[in-house]
């Protein structure tokens, strides 16, 4: 084996680990230097499998060898079945996320209906975790879009409580009042809350028929309507037959919009993709007896690669992992890698059999290629979004690169922005956008610390001090501090600053730095980064005019530069600018909301939030204690005579 072309430092330790590998199921997860996860994969055989990347480079794709470029150490996880590797691999994947996996995009949990079938009076709306609450949920949808859509439909359709208009605080408040909202006149609520209006049982009624909508049931909610149309008819109740009449024949129009297949009823889901130059697209049909109720793409990335069986087989255990139910059949446009495996896992997972099939004729080929041709569709829309979006952007670069005279395009622009309310609260954000597109896990947001008063200049000052004295330190040139020390406050959800990715992060340095205000601001922040020698990056200060009509370009020793309106620069410029502004003014607000709610009774010695909560439940506000005698005061439960006798005193 050749470890030439790996990042191994020890090869005669790594290969005698490799030796002691055994030929069992398990997981393998390949790391680099620094013990970053690179790649998780599964092997009925893991020493084959894992001995197999350290062959000659050019039996390996591009993919591979630049894994394989990384790998440093590794760690094995032995199971006992191919089926516990399986599933291990699923859950390590989705926990760290490697990049050589092949991923489901963004990082997001996809959308889902939940009706809400526990609780007294049923809701329906959308949601992005599935729990195991009792409640019925349907999905996944690709985007909230799709989501919305649905919901819309649905309760046009069948008038159960609206999604986001009647939460259960105004749900009770109507009840209380004995009276329905607008909502109700509309026909678009049953009036469940007001009593006498709809009858538990006919309010259920309606959730159920949600429930067989979303399951591809329409033919059965079509005669129940049509009964209960009848039955209205019979007791001459003729508004009720009408409005149970509207809804058949628009339940029917969307039905026959569905239909796709008469010769099998059975419930299955129709998997086809498509991919060009590393993008690929998942094009999943739901089709529930014989009706199609849904179609949603799904991109996926990491594909650079890896076959067609590879692809499907990883979207598949990503997919169904969280998907709240599995059909008996999938319809797929390839074979799948270990579909023996795959089909087990599914049936473990839905109580029933999976039959994995590819057709190549007939009826259910038909869907395939109709799925395959919507991923087809859709992989042209996203690379054309993509292509216009990158031309505009690398447009907007090179303007700003001609009018700054800069040496390259700025690949990385950091924008920095200060906000206070006279003083109070100061804070500054820090926005990164990279060739013309935010990265918001690259942002930071700090508390001015070391200044007093609205003083932006001296805040930007400290601020740019913070950031790259963390990048020297990352960069392995640590320097003497002249201030007192100030951390930075991570966004929310990042890691705190301490660990080695976030170090990482400190290290990149801008092509460009960007602050908002004028001459005074941008001097400040040369002078901080020629004092930590990072004099190199060229600062710019974005003024406005006073309606912030106007974005001009400011430096030191140079007249500004009045972008024109139809600037491309102006308009990549107005973006970051404005986002800075927006993630600063936000973590001010938050913090000055914090404060605004916080008592005086906690900056009192001695005052606790357990005899906090007991003053003002005896005493109802500050005024209230303030008012209170000494005596009165000792007398709640906690509190001393003592204790009692300095609060006083100090209210």
């Amino acid at each position: 084996m050749d470890l030439s072309h790996t990042a191994v430092r020890d090869h005669a330790a790594f290969l005698e680990r490799l030796r002691l590998v055994p030929d069992q199921p398990g997981v393998y997860l390949w790391k680099d230097a620094q013990g970053r996860l690179l790649y998780v994969g599964k092997s009925k055989r893991l020493r084959d499998r894992m001995r197999s990347y350290f062959g000659s480079p050019r039996s390996l794709n591009g993919k591979t060898r630049r894994l394989v470029s990384h790998i440093a150490d590794f760690e094995i996880i032995i199971t006992q079945s191919e089926l516990e590797a399986l599933l291990l691999e699923m859950n390590l994947i989705k926990q760290h996320r490697p990049p050589y996996n092949i991923l489901l995009k963004d990082d997001k949990t996809y959308p889902y209906i939940k009706v809400t079938v526990n609780e007294e009076w049923p809701r329906v709306f959308a949601t992005r975790q599935v729990l195991n609450d009792g409640a019925r949920y349907f999905g996944p949808y690709a985007s909230a879009g799709s989501v919305y859509q649905a919901l819309d439909i649905l309760n046009r359709l069948f008038a159960f409580r609206p999604p986001y208009e009647c939460k259960d605080d105004k749900f009770n408040r109507h009840r209380k009042q004995g009276k329905p909202c607008l909502y109700y006149q509309m026909r678009r609520c049953l009036g469940p809350c007001v009593p006498g209006l709809v009858t538990k049982e006919a309010y259920r009624q309606a959730i159920e028929a949600v429930c067989h909508f979303l399951e591809g049931k329409s033919d059965q909610i079509v005669r129940e309507l049509r009964a209960q149309m009848e039955q209205a008819a019979e007791q001459l109740e003729f508004e009720r037959a009408a409005y149970l009449r509207d809804r058949i024949q628009a339940i029917e129009k969307i039905s026959e919009r569905q239909q796709v297949l008469r010769t099998v009823d059975t419930d299955q889901d129709v998997i086809a993709f498509a991919r060009e130059d590393g993008s690929a697209v998942v094009q999943v049909l739901f089709i529930r007896g014989g009706k199609l109720i849904n179609a949603e793409p799904f991109t996926l990335q990491g594909t650079e690669g890896e076959s067609d069986e590879a692809l499907l087989a990883s979207f598949i255990t990503q997919f169904y992992q969280n998907a709240p139910t599995v059909p008996p059949s999938l319809l797929l446009a390839e074979h799948i890698e270990e579909p023996l495996i795959i089909a087990s896992w599914l049936q473990q997972k839905s109580g029933h059999r999976v039959e994995i099939t590819v057709p190549r004729r007939g009826e259910k080929r038909q869907l395939v290629e109709m799925a395959a041709n919507n991923a087809r569709q859709k992989l042209r829309e996203i690379r054309e979004q993509w292509l216009n979006s990158e031309q505009r952007a690398v447009a907007a670069l090179s303007e700003l690169r001609d009018l700054l005279e800069l040496p390259t395009l700025p690949r990385r622009i950091e924008c920095y922005d200060v906000s206070n309310t006279q003083g109070q609260h100061s804070v500054a954000s820090m926005v990164v956008f990279e060739h013309g597109e935010p990265r918001p896990a690259y942002y930071r947001r700090f508390k001015i610390k070391t200044v007093s008063g609205a003083n932006d200049v001296a805040s930007l000052r400290e601020v740019i001090s913070r950031r790259f004295r963390r990048a020297a330190e990352a960069l392995g040139e640590p320097q003497p501090v002249s201030e007192p020390a100030a951390e930075e406050e991570p966004k929310a959800g990042d890691s705190s600053g301490t660990d080695q990715q976030t170090l990482e992060h400190w290290a990149e340095l801008p092509d460009l730095l960007l602050v908002d205000g004028g001459q005074g601001q941008v001097a400040a922040v040369v002078a901080a980064l020629r004092e930590l020698g990072f004099d190199q990056i060229p600062v710019v200060g974005v003024a406005k005019g006073p309606d912030r009509n106007r974005f001009d370009l400011v430096r030191i020793g140079c007249e500004p530069i009045v972008l024109a309106r139809d600037s491309k620069a102006l308009a990549l410029i107005q973006r970051i600018d404005e986002e800075a502004h927006r993630f600063a003014i936000t973590y001010h607000r938050k913090l000055r909301s914090k404060a605004a709610l916080r008592s005086p009774l906690e900056d009192i010695p001695g005052i606790g939030p357990k005899r906090k909560r007991a003053l003002l439940k005896a005493f109802g506000s500050l005024e209230g204690i303030r008012r209170a005698s000494i005596d009165e005061i000792a007398a709640v439960p906690g509190m001393t005579r003592k204790l009692a006798e300095e609060l006083k005193n100090l209210l």
